[in-house]
């Protein structure tokens, strides 16, 4: 699950992205949602 402390962007490059957009874009089109949204919902 997200570490609420750390940024998508860290989030991302932790995951082994190059750039937080393409994780960001990834993220929308599985879950339907920005990683920002997902994380306001939880």
């Amino acid at each position: 699950m997200f570490d609420l402390n750390k940024s998508i962007s860290e989030v991302a490059y932790e995951l082994g992205f190059k750039y937080p957009q393409h994780f960001t874009r990834l993220f929308k089109k599985k879950v339907g949602m920005s990683p920002v949204e997902y994380r306001n919902l939880n």
